[in-house]
């Protein structure tokens, strides 16, 4: 399903005096209310221990700290003891699934593992003010990457998808609008104009689902829909994928790095995140150039390329011994002056609508391109148990047997077939 458009609404949001949620879930998914705003009737402080998991730039930058002690500022209703460690948000599910009740109150997360998190009771449902900040101050696109059957579990506070980066010294702007006029280019023999990588099916998506195809329907989750990757079209774009991978111009993850190529001027284009950015500037500078995703050429028709959009989010230990102080806190984090203090300490894409249509926001190359990337060339990615369980190794199948020879156009369709049944079998 194609996002709609993150900066197609500016929203004007006057944000309550206190960001704090009402609302958070037992591990039956059951919202029990709790308002974290209030402090205790009889005005009393209470002592409070907060355990929170957060990547090592929040640590590093400072922002992590100076956010826990002006939120600590703003509640005097607790004294707050802060236990903070180093998690990244793409092992946060792995550590917290460890022992679920030792692990961090409040934590940030990759949203593709929201499934596994909602299924083991690991992580609260929000309502209340919490939910309502979420759904008014950021895009319907956003919220989807943490709702599950309707039901909130997390407060985005980043995109987290793949753009186009591309060396200006081998390709202008007119060359990289399509894959055809990236693998064209008339360049040096030992330059290779697109470097292929699936990223673990990832970024392979962006081409099944820019023809049309699809994985449990247009939403993601209609497991009845099945996979139509099998079908005329997704047969196309297999073969489509065999000629591109075996096209001398372009280079193969594995066989070579980026960084090997980038370094002498040898690399057209390329897929990557923000989180390399500052890699990339520091070896090309100038040369450096960012773009949303290309168009590629289908029997005679352009399609966009549509890669997988998610978000990076803060959750709430469903089983917190400090629940209000919690969710609060994560509402704290996710506001929009947290999002921007974020974005400005660390250079993470706001999901906030407000803060990403500032000047301080679209000014910057980097960001406008991710907020571009999510308005035209994204989709949602799938989130339940049976995707998350079979997509990534059986679609990372695909390119790595069309590398290795085993499939051909021969071949296409049965692997395909096969492909489809190991992703709907029951």
């Amino acid at each position: 399903m194609k996002m709609s458009k993150l900066m197609a609404a500016f929203l004007a949001v006057s944000m309550a005096a206190s960001l704090a949620a009402c609302g958070s879930s037992s591990s039956s998914g059951e919202q029990t209310g709790s308002d974290g705003t209030q402090g205790n009737a009889g005005g009393e402080t209470t002592d409070v221990t907060l355990t929170v998991w957060c990547p090592e730039n929040q640590v590093s930058t400072g922002s992590m700290e100076e956010m826990q002690t002006s939120f600590q500022e703003l509640h005097p209703e607790w004294n707050i003891t802060w236990k903070t460690s180093i998690v990244g948000e793409d092992v946060c599910k792995d550590e917290i699934l460890k022992d679920v009740e030792a692990a961090a109150d409040v934590f940030m997360f990759s949203n593709d593992q929201l499934t596994d998190l909602v299924d083991t009771g690991a992580i609260a449902q929000l309502g209340g003010s919490t939910e309502a900040m979420v759904k008014e101050t950021m895009a319907e696109s956003v919220v989807d990457t943490v709702t599950i059957d309707g039901k909130l579990y997390a407060i985005p506070f980043t995109h987290n998808t793949f753009f186009m980066y591309y060396d200006k010294t081998l390709l202008d702007e007119n060359d990289i609008k399509t894959l055809e006029g990236i693998v064209g280019k008339d360049t040096a023999e030992n330059v290779y104009n697109f470097y292929f990588e699936s990223a673990g099916g990832w970024k392979l998506g962006a081409y099944y689902y820019g023809a049309g195809c699809s994985v449990f329907g247009e939403s993601g989750s209609d497991l009845s829909a099945g996979v139509d990757w099998n079908n005329e079209t997704g047969l196309a774009v297999t073969n489509y994928l065999i000629d591109l991978i075996n096209n001398p111009k372009c280079a193969y993850d594995g066989e070579i790095t980026v960084n090997e190529l980038i370094s002498e001027h040898r690399l057209g284009a390329w897929f990557d995140g923000s989180w390399n950015y500052d890699a990339y500037l520091e070896v090309l500078g100038d040369d450096l150039g960012l773009a949303v995703i290309p168009t590629f050429n289908l029997d005679g028709e352009d399609h966009q390329l549509l890669g997988f959009y998610g978000s990076k989010a803060i959750g709430v230990n469903a089983h917190s011994k400090s629940m209000a102080a919690a969710v609060a806190f994560a509402a704290y984090l996710g506001g929009e002056e947290m999002q921007l203090k974020r974005y400005e300490d660390s250079g993470q894409v706001p999901t906030n609508l407000t803060v990403s249509a500032s000047e301080t926001v679209t000014n910057d190359p980097l960001a406008a391109v991710i907020v571009e990337e999510a308005n035209i060339a994204s989709v949602a990615q799938p989130q339940n148990a049976v995707f998350s369980k079979r997509y990534w190794s059986y679609a990372n199948a695909i390119p790595t047997e069309i590398r290795s020879g085993e499939l051909t156009k021969d071949n296409a369709q049965a692997k395909l077939d096969a492909f489809v049944d190991a992703m709907t079998a029951e």
